[in-house]
């Protein structure tokens, strides 16, 4: 049998047919990939410093924060808006500053305040994606809340896991150097036994890559908040092992630190709190150890997402709700406006945008919810406070010109009095209880380690001048005014507290 010959015209038509049937499949192809929503994986870590290999001191380790950073952008001056937990977070995640969230300590709760605020995972669950919370993203107490819901926002979340591991459980095997002080709030520390998986972060990065494994095939907003290195400072012996007491660095000291630096700077009034060198050396390996054993968990993520075929469709945003200060000025812990304790880590990683890449740009915590929105093409509430940071992600070294704000309270004589603190590129300027408790002007180029206070030199009146208009213009503080009558109430009776 003869095989069948095609006309030309029928064999050209086939053709065509098949052309356009092809060029009709790539094309919905190509819509529905552009219609894929984005998966947010958004990690915190507790009282995290910038004194990582990340962020140049190769002296702390931190290779999965590194493998991050390849293929982000790296914020290099990155701003909190109040360096303490509650407040912090809140901001954060509501997108507004303190004086209109109005929570300035501990145990407030925004929605007093803000009952129909939508939170940034709010947002995301608006908009049909599922979110999840495994450990500390809102606010509770370290380490008395571990295991519980503390003050978190049941709004915010479908699904909330509250992981509680073995350094839970062997409190009372920590080494408290600062005996006065409740554990939360002491340098304390603990060389653990056991594995990784035993500690409460280690628990939580397994039940957050649970989550990747069971949502992978839907879009999903997985906050992930880990809990080193937040005192008591916790984590097994072989992160320890890393860093040898005789090659612990000290902060650079200067004998003429406070001379020209006003009271209300200071949260630690006996600096160090008296400790010896070798002591101080005990804490800062410590929390060094901390922070190694909690970028091990952010590596347990990192390839939960390249397993499970995620990393080219998923948003990571790293972040720490504030500084920590390690002996800078004599101090320890958050709550001050210096340098060390207003800055913190922020590292964004957007598929196809900015590998690799930093900028020197100042920015704040608040600008992540405006640029995560932006990202994923979903419309946030119309007032929130912070700047979308996309066209840094674009181009690190864009034209930005935006300063950073972050303030504290301070008790000072029996009063509760705000501090507020203006960072540029250049200067950090501060007024203490509008500048009746003192004032600060630093100059980085010249005294990166904040050792000279310039304010009451008459050289930089034009400078002090500018900034303090900087620094009123967005200076609200309505809601403080009604928190500082209630604080100072509570003061009179003796309450002394996270108030």
């Amino acid at each position: 049998m003869k095989p069948i010959k095609l006309n030309k015209v029928f064999s050209w038509s086939l053709v065509i047919t098949a052309t356009l049937l092809m060029s009709h499949t790539h094309k919905d192809d190509s819509q529905t990939c552009q219609k894929k929503k984005y998966n947010i994986l958004f990690i915190a870590s507790d009282d995290l410093n910038n004194d990582m290999e990340c962020y140049g001191f190769s002296f702390v380790k931190t290779p999965n924060l590194n493998r991050l950073a390849s293929r982000a952008t790296r914020f290099d001056r990155a701003y909190n808006q109040y360096p303490l937990c509650n407040p912090s977070r809140v901001s954060l995640l509501t997108g507004y500053r303190p004086d209109k969230t109005g929570v300035y300590n501990l145990t407030q709760k925004f929605r007093d305040n803000l009952p129909g605020a939508v939170t940034l995972p709010q947002l995301f669950m608006n908009d049909g994606y599922y979110t999840a919370r495994v450990g500390k993203i809102f606010h509770y107490g370290v380490p008395i809340e571990i295991g519980t819901n503390g003050s978190d926002d049941s709004l915010s979340w479908n699904k909330r896991i509250n992981p509680k591991g073995r350094d839970k459980a062997e409190e009372d095997k920590v080494i408290n150097l600062t005996p006065d002080n409740r554990l939360g709030a002491a340098l304390s520390y603990l060389i653990a036994e056991g594995t990784d998986d035993e500690q409460t972060d280690g628990i939580a990065a397994n039940e957050a890559i649970k989550l990747i494994e069971e949502n992978k095939d839907r879009p999903f907003f997985l906050a992930v908040g880990f809990y080193r290195p937040h005192c008591p400072f916790i984590a097994p012996k072989k992160y320890f092992d890393l860093y040898p007491l005789d090659k612990i660095p000290l902060a650079k000291k200067n004998n003429a630190d406070w001379n020209d630096k006003p009271e209300a700077a200071k949260l630690v009034k006996n600096l160090n709190f008296g400790l010896s060198d070798d002591q101080m050396k005990e804490v800062i390996r410590a929390y060094y150890a901390s922070i190694t054993f909690m970028d091990a968990q952010v590596g347990k993520l990192l390839d939960a997402l390249e397993r499970n075929k995620l990393t080219e469709n998923t948003i990571i945003v790293f972040w720490s709700d504030h500084g920590f200060n390690l002996g800078q000025h004599g101090q320890w812990f958050k709550q001050s406006l210096f340098e060390h304790s207003a800055r913190n880590p922020l590292i964004i990683s957007v598929p196809g945008i900015g590998s690799g890449k930093k900028t020197d740009q100042v920015v704040e915590l608040l600008d992540i919810y405006p640029t995560l929105a932006e990202l994923c093409s979903l419309k946030p509430p119309s007032d929130l406070q912070g700047k979308s940071l996309v066209p840094l992600l674009k181009k690190p070294e864009t034209n930005w010109n935006k300063a950073a704000y972050t303030q504290q309270t301070r008790i000072l004589n029996d009063q509760m009095i705000m501090g507020r603190s203006v960072r540029t590129e250049r200067w950090r300027y501060t007024e203490w209880n509008e500048g009746k408790h003192g004032v600060e002007l630093y100059d980085y180029t010249t005294d990166p380690d904040e050792f000279f206070n310039l304010a009451k030199d008459p050289k930089y009146s034009a400078e002090i001048k500018n900034l303090s208009s900087l620094l009123k213009k967005n200076s609200s503080g309505h809601l403080f005014i009604r928190y500082k009558h209630r604080a100072d109430s509570l003061i009179k009776q003796g309450v002394r507290g996270p108030i």
